[in-house]
């Protein structure tokens, strides 16, 4: 099938989708260091303002995917939602939805969108695109745009990646008697400790005084004893006041917030060094030839905002049957 790929990033959807033999028709995204890094791997440079982009030049397509910017609805950001301009920027999707009218949606935002203002955010965007929700017909709605509409909170750690990444992932049928599943949590069977194992020539190191952060919060953690020799102990958001442990051999969410300094970079305690960009790529599910730009803190960006790839192929299996 033919699908577009709108706030496109660095191409996840795209590599999820080109898996499974469906060809990409379209790819528009906004900022310019993640379209050189789109070009970089799918030879297309989509730099383009859908907000400035007529419906009509689109090509007709049978799946719309769009991972619409997380930060108005990210509890990592500023929560301004539908106040935030870029909060607008779902109703370019619909109204793409609404004149090319594809067969599927598949859209993707994080967790915190579901409970905005509220839920009124959630609810807002669930007005606009569904004639039914989850199976149910919806009410005081005629103006939708008539889709069947499943929505569902997934983690990528139930995925086979060690990750721990909730995301809402919304899914839309023309076909009103399509009952969609979504994929089954599958064992976690990806070690964390084959992914540190990938070689890197950008090894980053923390800071003297930020590793003295690291060990005085690291003493006063009520389980010090048992994880202090851990192996793959894992440190994240690092300050003075504050730092988190993670010690299940599953890292921590990764986030735009990398990009923006050093501590917010999940911290290997015991290796004494960040997470490397490779394998920053490889908790989100990209292939080890995959190119990044040569631009380290946007690097981290794209990585933090792209979604976790096997993620989107276990939807596309249960889509596409």
């Amino acid at each position: 099938m033919k699908f577009i790929d709108l706030f496109s990033g660095i191409g996840g959807f795209r590599l999820a989708l080109e898996k499974f033999d469906h060809k990409c028709v379209f790819s528009a995204d906004f900022n310019k260091y993640a379209c050189e890094t789109y070009k970089k791997n799918f030879n297309e440079y989509p730099l383009i303002d859908i907000q400035k982009y007529s419906e009509k030049k689109i090509p007709d397509h049978d799946i719309l995917c769009a991972g619409f910017p997380c930060q108005p609805f990210s509890i990592a950001g500023k929560r301004k939602g539908f106040e935030d301009t870029r909060g607008t920027l779902f109703f370019d999707i619909a109204r793409i939805l609404k004149k090319k009218r594809p067969k599927i949606f598949i859209l993707e935002n994080v967790k915190g969108l579901v409970s905005h203002n509220k839920g009124n955010t959630f609810n807002t965007i669930m007005n606009v695109l569904s004639s039914k929700v989850n199976g149910k017909k919806c009410k005081n709605n005629k103006k939708n745009l008539g889709y069947n509409v499943f929505w569902n909170i997934l983690n990528s750690k139930d995925y086979n990646v060690p990750q721990n990444r909730e995301r809402v992932f919304i899914i839309g049928f023309k076909d009103q008697n399509y009952n969609f599943k979504f994929p089954e949590k599958k064992k976690l069977k990806l070690k964390l400790s084959e992914i540190i194992k990938i070689k890197s020539n950008a090894i980053k190191k923390i800071s003297h005084l930020s590793f003295n952060y690291v060990v005085k919060h690291l003493k006063t953690h009520k389980k010090f004893k048992t994880i202090k020799g851990l192996e793959y102990l894992i440190a994240n958001e690092v300050r003075k006041s504050r730092c988190n442990f993670h010690y299940s051999n599953i890292s921590p969410c990764l986030t735009t917030k990398m990009g923006t300094g050093g501590n917010n970079v999940p911290y290997l305690v015991n290796k004494k060094r960040f997470l490397s960009l490779e394998e920053c790529l490889a908790l989100q599910g990209f292939p080890k030839n995959f190119k990044l730009t040569d631009n380290y803190t946007e690097a981290l960006k794209q990585i933090g905002n792209s979604v976790t790839v096997p993620v989107i192929e276990e939807i596309i299996k249960n889509i596409v049957k």
